[in-house]
């Protein structure tokens, strides 16, 4: 198998692996406070997180910058609570620019978390730190990939609820960044790191 094609499939296993369920609880929260019309800032919301994947991912296999996994273990839930959080005590200004400009940032930053996760494992695959630029390419297009179908299972359900159901929006939104949020605090108590 050609290296482009192995990380390529690496990454979209990376996200679809519902044993690692915390990148999906994360997307479901990113994506809990938005309605299908806007799925360009969803899509935004993503790529930014998947770049931050990978600047951590170049950080940490170029020995730049590391954090130890007992801590990101706990940060990784972490991420996901302040993200429910922010759903539910921002949810009525979603759409303005000045909004949209934090949770951008905060999904570039979050991005960067999660891939500290992932990076030891990332930077042992490579072996050679010189030759990254084709496993880090293809790595984060899976994960883009991979997102981006997890994104459309999540709007597709989200859509379903709002628009045949009938449920209203903010409700949708307490009702799923609670329920991420109680997800998450268990999983931040079970890897505490004090």
């Amino acid at each position: 198998m050609h290296p482009f094609q192995f990380y390529l499939k690496l990454g979209f296993q990376h996200i679809s692996d519902l044993a690692g369920y915390d990148h999906i609880l994360f997307l479901v929260a990113l994506c809990a406070i938005y309605r299908i019309q806007q799925w360009r800032n969803i899509l935004i919301l993503v790529t930014a997180f998947t770049i931050g994947h990978s600047v951590a991912l170049v950080l940490a296999s170029l020995d730049i910058f590391t954090i130890p996994s007992n801590i990101i273990k706990f940060l990784i839930p972490t991420t996901i609570f302040i993200t429910a959080l922010n759903n539910v005590l921002g949810s009525t200004s979603v759409e303005k620019p000045k909004k949209m400009g934090r949770n951008y940032a905060m999904a570039l930053f979050f991005g960067i978390i999660h891939g500290m996760d992932f990076s030891n494992y990332f930077k042992a695959l490579l072996m050679d730190p010189t030759t990254i630029l084709v496993p880090l390419l293809g790595f984060n297009l899976g994960i883009e990939l991979g997102q981006l179908l997890v994104v459309l299972v999540i709007v597709s359900v989200s859509f379903f609820f709002l628009n045949i159901v009938g449920a209203k929006h903010r409700e949708w939104n307490l009702f799923i960044s609670g329920a991420a949020a109680g997800m998450s605090l268990l999983s931040m108590l079970e890897n505490k790191f004090w």
